[in-house]
């Protein structure tokens, strides 16, 4: 008696041949969609817009703005957690645009060390 497989599955040389042109077209998804998170710009404003940190996509920092008021020449401590806040949120910001982008593309299937 012979066991037989759902449709889809198993297959041969036809199968795995269309498997490896899916598994090649997603990864040209997924470099396109890095390179062109990496070209984005992400904003993060903190302290009701005291701080404000730009940075790209890669994570390299753009630009940092500081308001006046925000600075406190006794309370340096303050607007230096400001200026980290602010750059982990846009840090963060970065971070979760990325996995729902590359999640719209892999269909929510983590592949550790691409993205």
């Amino acid at each position: 008696m012979k066991a037989r497989l759902p449709a889809g599955m198993g297959g041969g040389p036809q199968n795995m041949n269309q498997m490896l042109k899916q598994a090649q077209k997603m990864q040209e998804e997924i470099t396109a969609k890095q390179n062109e998170l990496e070209e984005r710009e992400f904003e993060a404003t903190v302290g009701g817009g005291a701080v404000e940190v730009k940075m790209t996509g890669a994570k390299k920092l753009l630009s940092i703005k500081i308001k006046p008021e925000a600075v406190d020449p006794d309370d340096v401590e303050m607007l230096e957690d400001l200026v980290m806040s602010a750059f982990n949120q846009a840090i963060e910001n970065v971070e979760k645009t990325s996995e729902e982008e590359m999640g719209k593309i892999t269909g929510g299937a983590s592949f550790p060390g691409l993205f």
